[in-house]
């Protein structure tokens, strides 16, 4: 794993954030060290894929940088005769990802997967029992995810599970503050320097826009979903599961 040193240098911040080779180059490292409980939603959706993928469907993994979830799904499957379908738009990433995927060797029955370079708007979701949008809808442009999410709906099989990661802010400004001061002294526990933070967070400005929880939850059930629950909140970060 390489160490994530992106933003050490004196002109990184000054252009937007991209998914390009040198992101995903040490795509890991900046995972592990800036999102907390990223861990942890990867062992969930393995739980989630070992209950709710069933026999003769497919699986979607929308935004799939490097396949973690795409892997994870992999190794939860119990189901036969499925295919997961990982999305991605950026090159760099999925080149990584089909040596990722090509040198796995940890289940025992792998279920085939189909790496495909597109934009997740434009992704075809048919017969699905399981989506995984981990940490990729906060990316698009806010007009576009309402349709996103109706589509992934329309895509799923009944009883169909969409496991939604997100990065989010918070309706009071107070405690706003609070997570995001304290999702910054996890980056400086995780050895990110001052500089660093401040780089990053200015290459973010208006490419990552988080919206609240409520949002999140109010565009679920408008696209038709009949449950839906936060199971993992870890300072402003949240995974959301929804059921058709």
């Amino acid at each position: 794993m390489k160490e994530d040193k992106l933003y050490r240098s004196r002109d990184s911040g000054m252009e937007p954030f991209r998914f390009n080779s040198a992101v995903a180059e040490v795509f890991p490292d900046m995972l592990r060290r800036s999102i907390p409980g990223y861990a942890a939603t990867l062992e969930a959706i393995g739980s989630l894929a070992s209950r709710y993928v069933t026999d003769g469907s497919n699986c979607y993994d929308l935004g799939c940088s490097l396949g973690a979830a795409t892997l994870a799904m992999r190794q939860g499957i119990r189901a036969s005769n499925c295919r997961i379908v990982a999305v991605d738009n950026s090159p760099a990433m999925l080149e990584r990802c089909s040596e990722i995927v090509a040198a796995d060797r940890t289940a025992a029955k792998p279920t085939a997967i189909d790496i495909q370079m597109e934009d997740v708007r434009e992704t075809v979701i048919a017969n699905a029992s399981m989506v995984v949008m981990n940490y990729t809808l906060q990316f698009l442009d806010l007009q576009d995810r309402d349709a996103m999410i109706k589509r992934i709906c329309d895509g799923l099989v009944p009883g169909g599970l969409l496991l939604l990661s997100e990065k989010v802010t918070d309706d009071n400004s107070h405690m706003n503050q609070l997570l995001i001061d304290l999702h910054e002294e996890h980056k400086r526990r995780n050895e990110y320097s001052e500089l660093e933070i401040s780089r990053k967070r200015a290459a973010l400005d208006n490419v990552l826009v988080p919206e609240t929880v409520g949002a999140h939850r109010q565009r679920l059930i408008k696209a038709g979903f009949a449950h839906s629950g936060v199971w993992l909140r870890y300072f402003n970060f949240v995974s959301i599961v929804a059921i058709k």
